[in-house]
């Protein structure tokens, strides 16, 4: 398989990316960070460009990521989380947040669509905060409500694709050990890792769309 993976320079990203290459897909790794990503792998591509910037020339990325051949499957994985509260958060940090979590992916999926390789699949990385009914906690109140959206994409672009073989899905994640949620909460211990979480992430997007289309799984230790 062909896979793109986006947020691929650290953390969940780049378990995933190293995973899936370890199973021998061709993978093509985004981000923004400047940097190769495992770099010397032969299969890992490394693709330069910020998600959360509307400038992005997405046509180009488009045209780069698919130069040899199409697309089997996309994750989208790139994400930013602040903490603060809902009332004091700079507008500046909330249309981050949304162009991060929201738009930035819609405008990849966008551009891909045309290039992928039908049967296809796309998942989204949501969170349980994004979930209906799940906890929520005070300070992420326009994190979840961007991941709500993700989800809420989810379901719809299932309905809308259908028809070209392209499924949909959004796993809604809990608190994984990473250093953006590090920066986030200092000091909290998550249950689950990062290459936990990208280990299983990596079968998901190989084998998930067998069992599932337009739907949102919580993948959490917690009850929601």
């Amino acid at each position: 398989m062909r896979i793109l993976v986006s947020g691929a320079s650290r953390g969940i990203g780049l378990e995933i990316v190293r995973a899936l290459a370890a199973e021998g897909h061709k993978v093509l790794a985004l981000t923004r960070s400047g940097s190769p990503v495992l770099p010397g792998n032969p299969r890992v591509q490394t693709l330069f460009a910020d998600i959360s910037d509307p400038a992005t020339d997405y046509a180009a990325l488009a045209e780069e990521c698919t130069r040899e051949d199409g697309l089997d499957a996309v994750v989208n994985n790139a994400g930013a989380l602040l903490n603060a509260p809902f009332d004091t958060m700079e507008a500046e940090a909330v249309q981050y947040l949304f162009e991060a979590n929201v738009f930035g992916p819609m405008r990849l999926l966008r551009a891909l669509k045309p290039r992928l390789n039908a049967p296809a699949h796309v998942l989204n990385i949501g969170s349980m905060g994004g979930v209906q009914g799940s906890a929520k906690f005070p300070g992420l109140a326009w994190y979840s409500a961007g991941k709500g959206a993700l989800a809420i994409l989810t379901e719809c672009l299932a309905e809308e694709w259908k028809n070209d073989s392209i499924r949909v899905n959004c796993l809604a994640l809990g608190a994984v050990q990473t250093e953006m949620l590090q920066a986030a909460f200092p000091g909290y211990n998550a249950p689950l890792s990062a290459a936990e979480m990208g280990t299983f992430i990596a079968d998901f997007v190989q084998n998930g769309a067998r069992f599932f289309n337009g739907k949102i799984l919580p993948v959490s230790v917690s009850t929601p």
